[in-house]
């Protein structure tokens, strides 16, 4: 799909702001309600907009570790892949989870409520013989810079 001015400034805005009336998003980018809503629908149907969503404290809701797990598997086989990908998407635990090309195969984001909740899982994912060979945990001591807002500038020139 090929964007123009309009259809970036409409990702612009919904970055920032998820929750906007299609009628504020239509002013702030200069078109009337239907054409904005036009433009909003194909930008939705080319996949562009995965979804929107809130941002929620984890802070304030009660205690809780973010724990960064970089891991290698045994062997690197497709099957291999499929097998580890296929189980830390069943994990609730699991916020994100990416593939690297590099020293290490994936790094995994999880959430929990403790460092014990956190080291289960590990168990739990070794046990399940999806073959992890190597893990490495970093704890996140505190946030400074959370989840982005894409910079659309810099990726679209």
């Amino acid at each position: 799909m090929r964007l123009d001015a309009r259809d970036i400034a409409i990702l612009r805005v919904l970055t920032r702001e998820g929750r906007i009336t299609k009628a504020a998003l239509a002013a702030r980018v200069g078109l009337s309600p239907t054409p904005c809503w036009e433009r909003l629908k194909k930008l939705e149907d080319a996949g562009l907009i995965e979804g929107y969503r809130a941002e929620i404290s984890l802070r304030k809701l009660g205690p809780h570790v973010t724990v960064f797990m970089a891991a290698e598997l045994a062997d690197h086989t497709a099957a291999r892949f499929r097998a580890f990908e296929d189980e830390v998407r069943r994990r609730d635990e699991v916020v994100a989870c990416w593939a690297l090309g590099g020293g290490f195969d994936y790094l995994v984001q999880v959430v929990t409520r403790d460092i014990d909740a956190y080291q289960r899982l590990v168990d739990e994912l070794l046990e399940a013989r999806i073959g992890l060979a190597r893990y490495f945990s970093y704890v996140v001591t505190k946030p400074v810079k959370g989840p982005a807002v894409p910079p659309l500038d810099l990726l679209l020139g």
